[in-house]
């Protein structure tokens, strides 16, 4: 059995090497144009070769989204552009235009190019006309259930490469096929600008009596209509991989490295925990409750098992559950000593306590003792930005490796 490839987002370089480091098999990303996230900071062309090197030197594969849906205008450069991935090595590009990759099919024949899920491929023909046009990847959309997923891939025999969404915000939208930003606030998620305008707040007004708002009773502060939980399969991989599905994507290009870490190490130890004997596979409910620690919306398996009903969506608040912070990240680690220097992220006190977890295994608890700082000075409260500290660790570190801490009211006098 081939094993399903783990696909991750990246929105900056350090984001890239969190995600290689904790597990992922590959990595997206988009470039300063033509790819649907204005949101994440983006790479340069000399930051996508620096990921490339990266990525290729841990033997993984590089991906990069120009999954816009163009106008002319949009056009320019393209050319250009397409060849300059392919001088660089990237292992494929994200489309989802026809016109876009015929465009990239004439710039560089060689770079391989993936169906993105904004191409709304719902069926087989579909997929195969992709494969006769030269696409080895498609990316399914997310309103497919399983069983359909395995009737296409039992059609396609392989051939080209299936890949499916596993984790991450929903859309409320035909596989992001929308106009409701753009109508609102002039900001094109087809362009990669969505203001998300399905997690606002919505009251009801009747045309006669302008600015009087009636609110629906679901929540106090209004009704969030619009408002999809979160996908999330860790629970189901054992349900998923026998299909044959080539890839398992995480969504989140804007999430922190932080979410990357924590999601792409569960979802890594499940994949791995099931590949080593798939008959006597047992879900450890640690991986869920690994992913609860990061922020995020309730959860949903979203279509794969029924078309979701109104329990598929959060109509109390648009507001995310935040149960921990990030609050630090070991840069080294002296086994001698045992003294750990790291980096803040957040307000941090002596005497807290936090989790630190690196690559594999579960995490430890760890009680934050006396903090200095690199002149020697004792630290009683650790609160400027990325401020560099040192403490003693009970157990050993390695660079990299995050703290965390529950996020709950403390005094600390």
């Amino acid at each position: 059995m081939k094993k399903v490839e783990l696909l991750a987002p990246a929105g900056d370089l350090e984001k890239l090497k969190t995600a290689i480091d904790f597990g992922a098999d590959a990595v997206y990303l988009g470039g300063e144009s033509f790819g649907l996230r204005k949101a994440s900071k983006n790479f340069s062309l000399e930051a996508i070769e620096e990921g490339v090197k990266y990525v290729h030197h841990h033997g993984k594969k590089i991906h990069v989204t120009m999954n816009i849906i163009p106008h002319e205008r949009d056009l320019e450069g393209i050319d250009a552009y397409v060849k300059s991935l392919w001088e660089i090595g990237v292992d494929a590009v994200i489309v989802a235009d026809p016109g876009m990759f015929r465009r990239i099919k004439r710039a560089a024949p060689k770079l391989p190019i993936h169906i993105s899920t904004q191409g709304s491929v719902t069926n087989f023909d579909t997929v195969d006309f992709w494969k006769s046009q030269g696409a080895e990847r498609v990316v399914l959309a997310r309103e497919l259930s399983l069983q359909e997923i395995k009737v296409l891939i039992e059609k396609t025999k392989g051939d080209p490469e299936i890949e499916t969404f596993i984790h991450g915000a929903m859309c409320m939208s035909y596989s992001g096929r929308c106009l409701l930003s753009n109508y609102m606030t002039g900001r094109d998620a087809n362009l990669g600008d969505c203001a998300q305008p399905c997690r606002y707040k919505y009251y009801l007004m009747e045309e006669k009596r302008p600015g009087q708002f009636f609110p629906i009773e679901e929540h106090e502060e209004g009704t969030f209509l619009m408002n999809s939980k979160d996908l999330c399969m860790i629970e189901h991989i054992d349900d998923m991989i026998p299909l044959g599905i080539s890839s398992f994507k995480i969504e989140g290009r804007v999430k922190s490295a932080y979410y990357l870490a924590t999601v792409v190490r569960s979802y890594r130890n499940a994949i791995d925990e099931y590949y080593n004997d798939p008959d006597q596979y047992s879900f450890d409910p640690y991986w869920l409750e690994e992913i609860k620690k990061v922020s995020h919306r309730d959860f949903t398996t979203g279509f794969f098992y029924k078309k979701p009903s109104s329990d598929a969506h959060v109509y109390g608040t648009s507001s995310y559950i935040r149960g921990y912070d990030f609050v630090g990240r070991i840069l080294e680690y002296d086994s001698e000593t045992k003294v750990a220097k790291i980096e803040q992220r957040n307000r941090l006190f002596p005497g807290d306590t936090v989790e630190i977890f690196g690559t594999y295994g579960k995490h430890r608890n760890q009680i934050i003792g006396k903090c200095w700082d690199e002149k020697g000075n004792n630290l009683e409260v650790i609160n400027q930005a990325k401020q560099i500290f040192y403490t003693k660790l009970d157990e050993p570190g390695n660079p990299g490796d995050f703290l965390r801490r529950e996020n709950v009211e403390e005094n600390h006098g």
